[in-house]
């Protein structure tokens, strides 16, 4: 809701001052942004057509009000999703040697999944894959005849991101190989990482610095969480920039997800004035 409000404050704002500017302005709000994501249908109904550039922010519980941070090139991640199946044999657990049991299999393979990120990539390329569930078995003294793994992989460079599939896949095929398992990879490509113009960054930064009176802003907001602001920025220049909403005085100090989640409302009217400042230093004559 916080920023709904600073975009139907930016168009009322920009109704009054239309005669001033030489262009057109595309308000877009945001659905289904937490998934399953609502800017590809958008952009496939023409939303971005005759569409120049796209700024977007987003305000960030990580930053005091009154403080913004952007950087140009990548600055939040591809978000994918995995399942694994491991199917072995069941058995009793007194007797594990007449089965297969895939729970071994699977906990061998969380451990091998760790040296993709350490042992696969270039220590200067930043990823994440991590294992968030794992399900097998419910008798206590049978060996399950399956698992399934699921959990999320996050790249900044499409070169990683198909890298750390391949990896997956072999390491998947070499794990169950050694103990007569078998195992299936289920890879779902959920946003693409988002990357800033570095033009576009540029003059972003600068609106910022000037309406927060900031002389710096601060660095390197990079993160490996994931934003569908990204096709937009992959079909047209542009940037998206986090402005700061935290003030643990008003208890707006939990993190986006958190149930107590809450944004300081300060934070509102200098999202409006960034959004203005942008429209009139693009659309000025």
């Amino acid at each position: 809701d916080g920023h709904t409000a600073i975009l139907l404050a930016t168009a009322r704002q920009l109704a009054r001052i239309s005669e001033r500017l030489h262009g057109q302005v595309r308000l877009v709000f945001q659905p289904a942004e937490e998934g399953p994501g609502g800017a590809e249908p958008m952009i496939r109904e023409g939303v971005l057509e005759g569409v120049d550039l796209a700024i977007g922010l987003h305000l960030w519980a990580n930053l005091p009000t009154g403080q913004a941070t952007v950087c140009s090139g990548p600055m939040m991640a591809s978000t994918d999703e995995i399942e694994i199946v491991i199917e072995g044999t069941g058995a009793h657990a007194a007797l594990p040697h007449q089965g297969i049991d895939p729970i071994l299999v699977g906990a061998q393979l969380v451990t091998a999944i760790q040296s993709i990120v350490s042992r696969n990539l270039d220590p200067l390329d930043s990823a994440a894959v991590s294992i968030t569930k794992f399900h097998g078995g419910e008798a206590l003294n049978v060996i399950a005849p399956e698992v399934r793994l699921g959990g999320t992989v996050r790249t900044f460079r499409d070169e990683v991101r198909q890298l750390v599939k391949q990896r997956l896949q072999g390491l998947i095929d070499g794990l169950c190989a050694a103990h007569g398992a078998t195992g299936k990879l289920r890879y779902r490509e959920g946003y693409p990482s988002l990357i800033n113009d570095a033009e576009v960054t540029a003059r972003v930064e600068k609106v910022c610095r000037d309406v927060l009176e900031l002389p710096e802003l601060l660095p390197d907001p990079r993160t490996l969480g994931g934003e569908d602001m990204a096709y937009y920025l992959r079909e047209v220049p542009g940037c998206f920039f986090f402005l700061g909403a935290a003030n643990p005085a008003k208890n707006a100090c939990y993190g986006h997800h958190h149930p107590r989640f809450d944004i300081d409302e300060e934070a509102l009217p200098l999202g409006v004035e960034i959004l203005l400042r942008l429209v009139e230093d693009y659309l000025s004559p």
